[in-house]
């Protein structure tokens, strides 16, 4: 049978599709915009015929109905990172939490220990040899594909069809849905004088020749808008997203310096515009793989010259970095930011980078602290710590002590906070 007729055996309506399920199905989703939205709309509105499914997925970036504290006996969501959709239901206590590394998250699946039954996810359309592309999220997808009972695509002409470790065959596909609205778009964050300073210190020590890893949020960004004037720049990334796509189009990224994959951007999940989803589309430049290649700190490490920069929301006077809660109140995951923390610090030449602001809530509560707020979930260890900036400037604390890490973090801090923190880092036996 070729590959087109098995296309047309395998099609049949959202709806139909739910008919594959079993109660008590686990369904992996891919992060962000590879989430399938006719598949995920209809499981929402045929949610009550179902008992005990639960929706695996991180970053989801539409709130579908199933996301509804009273009907979670039929459908109930399961994160792996907290996003807007679903950080309300994880403060509640409705939806579920399954703590991980990024890049460790394939092998949790392969293993059993994270379940997989179902695989729903977007996907390009078929090539003449029967594969489909999930250019939007390879991540931990992949390894769900191998291992589910059922796996359904939902086929969008939008999606772009990229090269690398991410192609599923007609073969291993129970059923196709297809859709043609527009992919949904995440634009970049608002960029303030805050973020703008921050930017420009961490720009400053970003060397011609580097190779990029670009966390999510408004500081990265803020870096990546000063960096256009850099050259031969290299990205191995987890997400490839509209700042990188500034960065290329600029001329700064060439990937030539790199001598780890020279001549290839990789990333595992994209999150962008439609410009950013259009320059995926077989591209030779660019490769998307699963979070257990993108995120690994061995094989990241690889590259020479690697700079990691992601965001926290709270550190201590130690260098402990919460960066996934306030207080015990879930906000987002570890992602990967302890994969490439580490991978930079492996990395000859390396610099991994953490940002934050110096304060939140208009000045009236200071990020940097003498002792992490209880019930934080820290995501960055003091034995990984390296470079901390604020925008009053940059703490180097690799390899430094205690009393030396307190100073420097003081340094940096807002100054009508520094003589607070000081009392109490003598308090601590600090300083």
């Amino acid at each position: 049978m070729s590959v087109q007729d098995l296309y047309k055996q395998k099609l049949r309506s959202a709806v139909d599709a739910l008919a594959l399920l079993r109660q008590g199905d686990f369904i992996v989703v891919p992060t962000g915009v590879g989430e399938p939205p006719a598949l995920l709309t209809a499981l929402s509105e045929q949610r009550r015929q179902f008992r005990d499914i639960k929706v695996g997925q991180i970053l989801p970036v539409r709130k579908f109905g199933y996301f509804d504290a009273e009907t979670t006996e039929h459908v109930r969501h399961v994160s792996y990172f907290y996003g807007a959709a679903s950080r309300l239901g994880g403060k509640e206590g409705w939806i579920d939490f399954i703590p991980s590394y990024f890049s460790e998250m394939p092998s949790l699946i392969e293993r059993g220990l994270i379940p997989a039954d179902v695989v729903f996810a977007m996907a390009s359309p078929m090539d003449a040899y029967g594969y489909f592309s999930l250019s939007l999220g390879a991540d931990y997808t992949m390894a769900a594909v191998a291992k589910a009972r059922v796996v359904v695509l939902e086929v969008n002409p939008h999606v772009p069809f990229a090269y690398g470790n991410c192609h599923v065959h007609i073969s291993q596909i129970s059923a196709l849905v297809e859709s043609s609205d527009p992919l949904q778009e995440v634009g970049l964050p608002k960029i303030g004088p805050v973020q703008q300073a921050i930017g420009k210190y961490v720009a400053d020590m970003i060397d011609d020749g580097s190779t990029l890893q670009i966390g999510y949020g408004g500081i990265p960004d803020a870096v990546v808008m000063q960096l256009t004037a850099k050259r031969d720049l290299g990205i191995h990334t987890e997400m490839i997203g509209d700042g990188i796509l500034t960065l290329i189009e600029s001329g700064a990224v060439t990937n030539r310096r790199k001598n780890y994959l020279p001549g290839k951007m990789v990333a595992t999940f994209a999150l962008g515009s439609q410009k950013l989803y259009r320059f995926i589309d077989r591209n030779p430049a660019l490769e998307m793989h699963p979070v257990d290649f993108t995120n690994d700190p061995y094989l990241a490490s690889r590259n020479d010259n690697l700079v990691a920069i992601n965001a926290t929301l709270q550190i201590d006077l130690l260098g402990q970095c919460g960066s996934e809660s306030l207080g015990p109140r879930p906000y987002s995951g570890t992602g990967g930011q302890s994969d490439f923390v580490r991978a930079a610090n492996r990395s000859k030449g390396g610099k991994a980078f953490i940002v934050v602001p110096s304060t939140a809530k208009d000045d009236a509560i200071s990020r940097i602290v003498p002792t992490l707020t209880p019930g934080t979930h820290m995501s960055t260890s003091k034995n990984d710590i390296s470079y901390v900036v604020s925008e009053f400037g940059v703490a180097q604390l690799r390899g430094k002590s205690a009393k030396q890490r307190a100073q420097e973090l003081i340094a940096i801090a807002h100054p009508k906070f520094r003589e607070e923190l000081s009392a109490e880092a003598k308090k601590l036996n600090l300083l």
